[in-house]
């Protein structure tokens, strides 16, 4: 919808309202304060459950209606399933049944698997997503088609939006592969074992309901709780909550191609040249294929020196699983599991520990892990000249990634973007981004397979680095290069509906997302 907009600090032009409710632009980065106190959820009282404390109904139908779903309530998921995740969909499938109308789903993350949604944003069952688009849903709000306007918030944001009652959520779905007839819950053990639900801790502090489902009830205690019990009202137990294959993200294996081969060995030589990796360093690398293989890189690299890691931050993997295991690493604190390795690991590993986002992201708190991390390696769909940074449209506009903790990893002490010069012939670093979802003050070096480039910001590293046979060039020179190979790409042309609100960590709009033409 065509909304009044303001220049934000950023100089993009956001909305003051959305979906009715006000909103602060962008103030520039530390520049908002929160006010008030937390927001706190309704009291409960015991006399209200069972005093043999299990709280198992027959169904899930039954779970919703007694904690009274009706019109135009926030229900929230966790993604630890990911694209094996059976229970969302089957949440609105009930809704849409029910005949309920206008809910707002507010997942910590969206998967392809989810594309059966839309038909319940075309029926009016739901009303908006507030969470991370992937692929068919974020192409169904960049066509303008769903009623409300998105809000994509990163995984710290969310928390903040929780915490801080921006968001209230009314019920809480939080699918759980073990868990017993009280309501404790982990994400280890059972047929869908997801490893951890670092995701799920605010849902189920905050929500005025939360319901646990599960497909492997056990004897209480459920130990070790990733979910207490005595924020849970009722537990559901079904066949199945999640397709294990697809719990494990396809995207855990080395790449294969030279191109980012190299990239990843450039990353690890300007991570030891500039004197970044050295003993005790913290580290968080993703799990894409560039990643894993820089990560391999770096594990020769700390053998070789005779020099270990303090922590890595997960996202975990084989390969941070196999530093952990080889003496190269000392710990690992995980929000989120991405393959079977990394899953026995946080069960039998005592030094692979359970981290939620809710302390490791959440910017309105007394300080998280992102700020004291010494390499951060991240990617990105964009980069403009300006060392600005997209993550969730590609240059054709459209809306197909969610921010993850992105944004939050930018306030790492060195973050470090191995990207290609290009995808699919469309060039990576441009004039502007299409969406400003990071700052270009708080990216530090962009790492391609034709060069490296170092934000002008960051002097000490460009001093580190000179004279050590490094490929150096500015983000100008790249740009130039990858326009030779490819020509310039035309610019998407859009509408003045705004689809969605890119929202930074402190709960500030950064930019939109307008309707594509």
């Amino acid at each position: 919808m065509v909304m009044k907009t303001v220049k934000n600090a950023a100089g993009r032009s956001v909305p003051l309202e959305i979906n009715g409710q006000p909103v602060i632009p962008f103030k520039g980065i530390g520049k908002h304060k929160p006010e008030g106190r937390k927001y706190s959820p309704v009291i409960p009282t015991c006399a209200d459950f069972p005093d043999d404390g299990n709280k198992v109904l027959s169904s899930l139908e039954e779970a919703l209606r007694k904690c009274g779903l009706r019109d135009g309530m926030t229900i929230s998921t966790h993604h630890h399933l990911r694209d094996g995740d059976l229970v969302s969909n089957h949440i609105f499938e009930l809704a849409s049944a029910m005949g309920v109308k206008d809910l707002i789903w507010f997942p910590s993350a969206s998967f392809p698997c989810h594309e059966p949604l839309i038909k319940f944003l075309d029926d009016g069952t739901i009303n908006r997503i507030e969470g991370s688009m992937n692929g068919p849903l974020g192409r169904y709000v960049s066509e303008g088609k769903m009623k409300g306007t998105a809000v994509l918030r990163s995984h710290g944001g969310r928390v903040q939006a929780i915490q801080d009652g921006e968001v209230r959520i009314d019920i809480a779905v939080l699918a759980a592969p073990t868990a017993d007839s009280f309501g404790n819950a982990k994400g280890t053990s059972g047929p869908s074992a997801c490893g951890v639900l670092g995701y799920a801790k605010a849902d189920y502090m905050y929500a005025d309901k939360v319901i646990v489902v599960t497909d492997n009830l056990i004897d209480l205690p459920c130990f070790p709780m990733e979910i207490e019990g005595n924020y849970v009202d009722y537990v559901v137990v079904v066949d199945k909550i999640g397709i294990p294959e697809k719990i494990i993200s396809g995207t855990t294996q080395i790449t294969k191609s030279p191109d980012r081969l190299l990239i990843a060995e450039l990353t690890a030589a300007f991570l030891e040249k500039s004197g970044i990796l050295k003993d005790g360093v913290s580290m968080q690398a993703g799990a894409g294929g560039t990643s894993l293989a820089i990560a391999v890189f770096i594990s020769e690299i700390l053998k070789n020196k005779g020099w270990k890691s303090k922590f890595g931050f997960g996202g975990s993997t084989k390969y941070m699983v196999k530093m952990l295991e080889d003496g190269l690493m000392n710990f690992i604190l995980d929000a989120q599991v991405f393959d079977l390795e990394a899953v026995k690991s946080i069960e039998n590993n005592q030094n692979h520990v359970p981290y939620s986002v809710f302390n490791a992201y959440n910017y309105h708190s007394k300080g998280n892990l992102t700020s004291m991390m010494d390499i951060m390696i991240l990617g990105a769909t964009e980069i403009d000249l300006n060392f600005n940074g997209n993550v969730v449209t590609h240059s054709d506009g459209y809306l197909l990634h969610g921010i993850g903790g992105w944004q939050n990893c930018l306030h790492a002490r060195n973050v470090i973007l191995p990207i290609p010069l290009f995808r699919d012939r469309i060039p990576v670093i441009v004039d502007e981004v299409t969406t400003l979802c990071g700052p270009g003050e708080m990216i530090d070096v962009v790492i391609t397979e034709r060069g490296i480039a170092v934000n002008p910001l960051r002097k000490d590293l460009i001093e580190s680095v000179q004279g050590k046979g490094l490929p150096l060039k500015t983000l100008k020179e790249l740009k130039d290069e990858a326009e030779l190979i490819c020509g310039v790409p035309q610019k998407p042309q859009f509408e003045d509906d705004i689809v969605a609100a890119i929202k930074w960590v402190d709960g500030t709009v950064i930019d939109v997302v307008r309707k594509l033409k």
